[in-house]
C-alpha cells in the first residue's frame, strides 16, 4: 500500500477537490499536468517535493518542519 498515496488523497478529498479541479488549479502555478498523471506520481511516489508543497498550497495547508 502506498502511504503518500493515501496521505495527499485524503487531504485533497477532505478538502472537497477533485483531481480534475486541483489539475487545473495547478496550471496557475506552471504545473500542466493531467488528473491520470497526478494519480500516477502519487502512486508510483515519484511526485517532486516542489509539487506537493504547491498541492498543499493550492488546497489550503501549509507544510510545517517541526523537531520530534
Amino acid at each position: 500500500m502506498n502511504n503518500t498515496r493515501n496521505e495527499i488523497k485524503s487531504y485533497i478529498a477532505a478538502k472537497g477537490w477533485k483531481m480534475v479541479d486541483l489539475v487545473e488549479a495547478l496550471k496557475n502555478y506552471g504545473i500542466n499536468t493531467t488528473p491520470q498523471a497526478l494519480s500516477n506520481k502519487l502512486s508510483r511516489d515519484t511526485i517532486r517535493y516542489s509539487e506537493v508543497k504547491i498541492i498543499a498550497k493550492v488546497i489550503g495547508y501549509d507544510l510545517i518542519w517541526r523537531e520530534d
